[in-house]
């Protein structure tokens, strides 16, 4: 395995070899793996220290000169505009700067003239710091990672996008690492060690820095590379029906949504509660008002060829009834919420779901158990939804309904927000959040006793249309705006990207099992 310092590494590995027989091995391609197997024991060790958070801080700070600012306010007229944005909201400038920070992602520090500049999986190399033959359960491993270009070259910027576990296929045990970008072509990951016996660590490269700038461009220009259709419908010459479908989207100025048209191009349909604006080509024959279903339309994959290479290089049943008893339980978002939904109908014996005779895919769903006095309701978080022909009636935004609801002991709000919102920016998705967090600080504040519970995204999308990257970005601004507002923020992020199954945006039953037990402690904490 290549290293900096080969004869070190040698002789540590002769000895580690006939103490604990460690299998070290790198593999190539797009995960990259250095299987370690030892053992805990009681005997007490020195912890290796925690890199330092306040020189990564300086690092950051040196280099941004040639880097965005991660900050992004850089005039007093822009300060203006984000206080203007942000104000009703009650988010101050300060405030917007934190969020800033959350999702500053560094940039290259030169133009990529080649694919062969981005790091390649396969010559990309790390060590585990300061490798024992023994370690005791609760202690920490680092692990640095040494990022190299196609032609082998070590690279001295950070951005790439990796991801990192702790696991023994064995038992099925996993834990997430924590990876520190220290933004000089180095990343280091600490883990912490909670189980008695074997681990393995890996380590795999999601996107190289120079993919990441590629996601960050479409985000920026590209937002319309998911469009929607609208279906209108009315009264035709001799009884006849006229039907037209038209392209629709959101309602913003610039990041490539203003290609739709200006003027008398479109039909606009405001909220007029969320002041948001979705809107359509106007139709040929029928007017604004014929609107009638909506659905999703369609992929536009503008990629070129080099970015192209760029982008692809537990409860039981009796206890979960105890728990839901008495409980009005409304879950509103996308189809992994609908997952609980089909796991609570599955799982307890008296909830019967009614059928409503909506689009599946979009809702609303009701199920109800009478004798236990069980409400649950999952309906989709509104427009942008990537969705099957649905009625627009049916398709509500999240904090309306939080208005609509008086709340209180036995009402439980489950939300989450974010796969049919990754092509969009940044700042479109944060203003949706704030609405919604407006809705729920307003919420508790006539119904202090409602339990809210936010979900963040799941992991599972590897390409243009929803990267993990983008989910990640979405999840920081999850919880920088409900940090501090009261509410259970259930972190799905690591469990479906760490977990032994296959990994997909939607789990498989075990991850699903697991998240509703955690849910479950959220809403019956006694």
């Amino acid at each position: 395995m290549p290293s900096t310092n080969k004869t070190d590494i040698d002789s540590r590995l002769q000895h580690f070899y006939k103490e604990r027989s460690c299998l070290w091995k790198l593999l190539t391609g797009l995960f990259l793996f250095l299987l370690t197997v030892w053992s805990y024991v009681e005997n007490e060790r020195k912890k290796q220290p925690s890199p330092s958070f306040l020189s990564w801080h300086r690092v950051e700070r040196q280099n941004s000169s040639n880097s965005s600012s991660p900050t992004g306010i850089n005039s007093e007229e822009s300060q203006i505009q984000i206080s203007s944005f942000y104000s009703e909201f009650g988010i101050s400038l300060d405030a917007y700067s934190r969020l800033q920070q959350a999702v500053y992602w560094p940039e290259p520090d030169r133009s990529i003239t080649d694919v062969s500049m981005s790091t390649s999986p396969a010559h990309t190399t790390f060590i585990i710091e300061n490798l024992k033959e023994s370690y005791q359960i609760g202690e920490e491993l680092f692990v640095t990672v040494h990022a190299k270009n196609f032609e082998n070259k070590s690279k001295s910027y950070g951005g790439d996008f990796f991801q990192a576990k702790l696991f023994w296929s064995v038992t099925k045990a996993s834990v997430f690492g924590e990876v520190v970008d220290l933004l000089n072509g180095s990343y280091s990951v600490r883990f912490l060690l909670p189980w008695d016996g074997e681990a393995q660590v890996a380590v795999r490269l999601i996107h190289s820095s120079e993919a990441v700038q590629v996601l960050k461009r479409h985000r920026d220009t590209d937002s319309d590379r998911v469009y929607f259709n609208g279906y209108y419908e009315g009264p035709g010459p001799n009884k006849t029906r006229l039907r037209e479908t038209m392209t629709c989207n959101v309602k913003w100025d610039k990041n490539g949504l203003e290609r739709m048209g200006t003027g008398d191009c479109c039909c606009e349909y405001n909220d007029p509660r969320t002041q948001e604006t979705w809107r359509c080509k106007r139709p040929k024959s029928l007017p604004c008002s014929a609107l009638v279903y909506h659905s999703m339309g369609g992929y536009r994959n503008r990629l070129t060829s080099e970015e192209k290479m760029l982008i692809t290089c537990h409860f039981a049943t009796q206890t979960t009834t105890k728990c839901l008893k008495d409980k009005h339980i409304y879950m509103m978002g996308d189809s992994t919420t609908r997952q609980w939904f089909e796991f609570f109908v599955k799982a307890v014996p008296n909830l019967k779901q009614m059928n409503l005779h909506v689009q599946y895919q979009s809702g609303p769903l009701i199920a109800v158990d009478v004798e236990n006095n069980i409400y649950l309701h999952w309906r989709a978080h509104g427009v942008p939804l990537r969705t099957l022909k649905t009625a627009v009636a049916d398709l509500h935004y999240i904090s309306n309904e939080i208005d609509d609801q008086a709340g209180g002991p036995h009402t439980v709000f489950i939300i989450n927000l974010g796969p049919h919102f990754t092509t969009y920016p940044l700042d479109f998705y944060t203003h949706r959040v704030l609405r919604i967090r407006k809705a729920v600080l307003a919420l508790l504040q006539r119904a202090p006793d409602t339990t809210v519970i936010i979900k963040t995204v799941n992991t599972g999308y590897k390409d243009i249309f929803g990267s993990d990257w983008y989910s990640l970005q979405l999840n920081r601004v999850l919880h920088w705006a409900f940090q501090d507002v009261g509410v259970y923020i259930l972190d799905v992020w690591q469990m479906t990207a760490c977990h032994y199954s296959k990994e997909n945006i939607h789990p498989g039953p075990v991850i699903i099992k697991n998240e509703i037990d955690i849910l479950l402690s959220f809403i019956c904490p006694d």
